[in-house]
């Protein structure tokens, strides 16, 4: 693991994009910011209940077919084109560019992805342990318009306008333009993730050098957030993921 970067109220980690497992095959390209599938690493197991995120770029006509899950909370955040859902609960549908789709595996479900559109498509799929195991399968999914200057929010719990998962986790998205600052959340993160998807963002410290993370990268931090007061974005195609980790 990347030596945390401390400060007095705040342990930082960072997870360059180049340093991520990758797996290429003639129809998917993945990077994985953790250990996944045939890709090991004790350091990089996961961050607190985090255990999944694979950056998926899939071919036209292309995808998995169905496979089986397990206790485990399953989000998807389309990035580019469109994916085809298909599970054992019967949902059927698509899942565009924009879109969040959520599923609870709980007790078991399988399903399958296929991108039938007529290019590649590009998404994030997350990984989140349940509070409880053994818990009823849902499905559920929306779309969103995102925010350039305010936080988007994608999952929280105990909202009613907002999706959430079966653990408290909050995430949050947004598309920041060059120049751009960008406040934290109202609330106060104590284990939190950012995600890089796109562009280049800077997390100005007061007591210590600021942060650069670009396309790819990703930050965990434990601690009084209190350092993280905003982001300046530095490229106008800026996108990046926010989490409070539960």
């Amino acid at each position: 693991m990347a030596a945390p970067l401390s400060t007095n109220n705040l342990d930082l980690v960072i997870r360059p994009a180049a340093e991520r497992f990758h797996s290429r095959h003639d129809w998917l390209e993945s990077w994985h910011s953790f250990s996944f599938a045939g890709h090991y690493s004790p350091d990089w197991m996961g961050y607190g209940p985090l255990r999944v995120i694979n950056d998926d770029t899939i071919a036209a006509g292309r995808g998995f077919g169905m496979h089986p899950h397990r206790d485990m909370e399953i989000i998807t955040v389309m990035i580019q084109g469109q994916l085809n859902h298909r599970d054992s609960m019967g949902n059927s549908g698509v899942i565009n560019a924009g879109d969040v789709q959520r599923m609870s595996a709980g007790t078991g479900i399988v399903h399958s992805e296929i991108n039938e559109g007529h290019e590649a498509c590009r998404l994030l799929q997350i990984w989140i342990e349940p509070s409880d195991e053994g818990l009823s399968p849902a499905y559920e999914q929306r779309t969103l318009s995102i925010g350039s200057d305010t936080w988007t929010p994608l999952l929280a719990p105990n909202t009613p306008s907002v999706m959430a998962i079966a653990r408290p986790v909050s995430l949050w998205r947004a598309q920041p333009k060059a120049g751009q600052t960008l406040p934290w959340p109202a609330q106060s993160i104590e284990r939190g993730w950012i995600q890089m998807i796109e562009g280049e963002i800077e997390l100005p410290r007061p007591s210590a050098a600021s942060i650069r993370l670009r396309k790819g990268d990703g930050l965990g931090f434990k601690g009084s957030s209190t350092d993280l007061k905003i982001l300046e974005s530095h490229r106008d195609n800026s996108d990046v993921l926010l989490f409070a980790l539960k």
